[in-house]
């Protein structure tokens, strides 16, 4: 009597999941959002803080004495954490984990502090009074007749930018690439390979040897 097996199936391929690619996909997005975010802000609030902020006049026998104040005359904050702020980015690929977290949030505190500090010296009252004081020899000289430009609200725009590349780096950062490891050196001390023994019929391999201080006989 003849037996007739039942093929077996074959197998189903399982579907891909999709949910890694995604991933990665938006970790490269959030990534050159944040670094382009970042780089942006610190540029804007560098060149804005060299711009005149404020202008007046301190009054003189005669009439009055122009004065113009920059940024960096009103505050020097937003420029200096815009430079934080350039650096927390670099370092954010240079740390994992908690470290990660630590100069996201820099980052972030860095691009707040831009802002809050340029919106603060936006009417540049206080160093133009100081000029005026210095120009006129009287200490107790201020300026009039002042103006504002839009250069503060321009770094503060500038802060913004960094926070948000700092809340990216915060809600993101995990998803993002770090330094490789490999390049990195420990403190165990590196075996040499020892060099072949030269083979007898090649002369340029006796040569070689002879230069490294060996003999080249010593294996024949």
């Amino acid at each position: 009597m003849e037996y007739v097996t039942a093929a077996s199936p074959a197998p189903v391929p399982l579907p891909r999941s999709e949910s890694a690619p995604a991933a990665s996909t938006g970790g490269r997005r959030s990534l050159a959002a944040a670094l382009l975010l970042g780089a942006l802000g610190a540029a804007v609030v560098l060149l804005a803080s060299g711009r005149t902020w404020a202008e007046g006049a301190a009054a003189v026998p005669g009439g009055a004495f122009p004065l113009a104040v920059e940024g960096q005359d009103v505050t020097g904050a937003p420029a200096a954490l815009a430079v934080v702020g350039l650096a927390a980015l670099v370092a954010v690929f240079a740390v994992r984990r908690a470290g990660r977290l630590l100069v996201a949030g820099l980052l972030a505190l860095s691009g707040a502090g831009a802002a809050v500090t340029a919106l603060l010296g936006a009417s540049g009252g206080t160093a133009l009074d100081e000029k005026a004081a210095k120009m006129t020899g009287d200490a107790a000289a201020t300026a009039g007749s002042l103006t504002h430009t839009a250069w503060p609200y321009a770094t503060a725009v500038g802060g913004l930018l960094i926070l948000v590349a700092g809340l990216l780096a915060l809600w993101c950062g995990r998803r993002w690439p770090s330094m490789s490891g490999r390049y990195e050196r420990d403190g165990s001390p590196r075996t040499r390979k020892a060099p072949a023994a030269p083979d007898p019929d090649r002369p340029e391999d006796l040569w070689k040897a002879l230069d490294r201080g060996e003999d080249p006989t010593r294996d024949v």
